[in-house]
């Protein structure tokens, strides 16, 4: 008896409340549907029925307002335009010397390594393929090499220019990947026929062209970065940039789109097991330029790439396509520029040069 009126004294501290099935909640805000069906009461004794109707145009009138600069904060540039080219901003002299800098890179490059009677071009060659008599083992050992000088000298960049400066770190990392990437270009246009045959189809109507349409197109698909060639050059103090426009609006990482396609295009063309090789490594290296490339803008850049990051995608028109990504109506303009236009007279002199190319490399014995 006791202990049942201690359970149910009021102050007793065991005391269990039952509690409430629901909570009542108050919505933070209301949507546009709400907002145009809620009634509004007239205060008593006021004959005025224009101000519910006032104060829900003024709400209303405000959430748009708010929506307008929320669209507009959303589509606001943070990044950099690419493949800008201001005429009016170019310095002759720098031109000047961009040639006489690429001239003498040339002369050293044709001296130390690729003359087979003063470089060493021939020799490196030779000792990669010794390992193993298989072509196949030799150009993925070659396209291997060059992505692990070149992703990994790019990985050093922050903390190689901070020990010796942007300049100095730039003609580090072109003065080694330069000759490693001419050794397995060379490499692979004399003996992209060797190997296994897996399959012939160059006579098949109509693959040439949609080949040919292939490859030009991936080479639209360079990254900005590779248009300034001031930069590339050391002329001008080099720069991560952070680019947001043109190609970018498609894809974040467009040299490794531009890369797969020219793979798959060489391979359904020539189909045997080296150019299978050859498109395997390649493939790897730009799908590790994918994480890699994002850490180290991440790095760079912090809350800026994050942003651009969440408004652009790595598979091709991904962002376009679910919303992230709003194409301005002159879009085909960020095309329209001294870089694209450039890009597209190479490429076209490129395929007509191919039998120089071909001759050239054969001149090498590589």
């Amino acid at each position: 008896m006791s202990s049942s009126i201690l359970l149910s004294h009021p102050l007793s501290p065991h005391l269990h409340l039952p509690k409430p099935k629901f909570r009542p909640s108050i919505p933070s805000k209301l949507s546009n549907f709400e907002l145009k069906n809620v009634s509004l009461r007239p205060p008593l004794n006021s004959s005025s029925t224009d101000a519910p109707r006032k104060l829900r145009n003024l709400v209303l009138a405000r959430v748009a307002e708010t929506e307008a600069e929320r669209s507009e904060a959303s589509s606001s540039l943070i990044g950099e335009d690419s493949a800008e080219f201001v005429l009016s901003a170019q310095k002759i002299s720098s031109w000047i010397y961009f040639t006489l800098v690429l001239g003498v890179v040339l002369y050293i490059l044709d001296v130390v390594w690729i003359d087979n009677s003063t470089g060493f071009g021939k020799a490196f060659v030779d000792a990669v393929s010794s390992v193993s008599g298989s072509p196949e083992v030799a150009m993925l050992a070659l396209v291997s090499i060059f992505a692990l000088v070149h992703s990994g000298l790019a990985s050093l960049r922050d903390a190689g220019e901070k020990l010796i400066g942007e300049r100095a770190f730039r003609v580090l990392f072109a003065g080694v990947s330069l000759p490693l990437a001419v050794t397995t270009v060379v490499y692979f246009i004399n003996h992209r026929y060797d190997g296994v045959q897996f399959w012939q189809l160059q006579g098949t109507p109509g693959l040439h062209e949609l080949v040919w349409f292939a490859n030009f197109v991936s080479f639209l698909f360079l990254y900005p970065s590779t248009f300034n060639l001031l930069e590339v050059a050391a002329v001008d103090k080099p720069k991560m940039h952070l680019w947001e426009t043109g190609i970018m609006r498609i894809t974040r990482h467009p040299q490794m789109v531009g890369q797969i396609i020219w793979c798959l295009a060489h391979t359904i063309w020539i189909g045997n097991s080296v150019t299978a090789a050859a498109s395997v490594g390649l493939i790897a290296h730009h799908l590790f330029g994918v994480w890699n490339g994002d850490r180290r803008l991440a790095i760079r850049h912090g809350e800026a790439f994050e942003a651009v990051k969440s408004r652009t995608s790595v598979i091709p028109f991904a962002a376009i396509l679910d919303g992230r990504q709003k194409l301005p109506e002159d879009y085909y303009k960020e095309y329209l520029r001294l870089p694209y236009i450039s890009i597209t007279a190479l490429t076209l002199g490129a395929y007509f040069a191919h039998p120089l190319m071909q001759a050239a490399s054969f001149g090498l014995h590589w």
